[in-house]
């Protein structure tokens, strides 16, 4: 459970920072050199936030996971983060 709540709270963070990011490159008053380096933080944090989304997909495709004969299925799930 511990591990949920801090995924989500990372998740949340760099949502955030995203949405800071693409605000403040809207409004269109930074420089060329201040807006290429928002662009560079937006692309890394939107690559993390997908790859983070991809991993609870994967997660959530084991929990619900149906065997052959119809019957649900779970396995633990080993991601990069977990204890075992």
């Amino acid at each position: 459970m511990q591990l949920l709540k801090e995924f989500k709270v990372d998740f949340e963070k760099k949502l955030s920072r995203l949405e800071e990011i693409v605000q403040r490159m809207e409004k269109g008053d930074s420089s060329l050199e201040d807006s290429l380096k928002l662009f560079e933080e937006g692309i890394k944090l939107s690559r993390e936030c997908q790859s983070q989304l991809t991993k609870a997909e994967a997660q959530v495709k084991k929990l619900i996971a149906i065997d052959d004969s119809g019957k649900a299925t779970t396995e633990p799930f080993h991601g990069e983060d977990s204890e075992s």
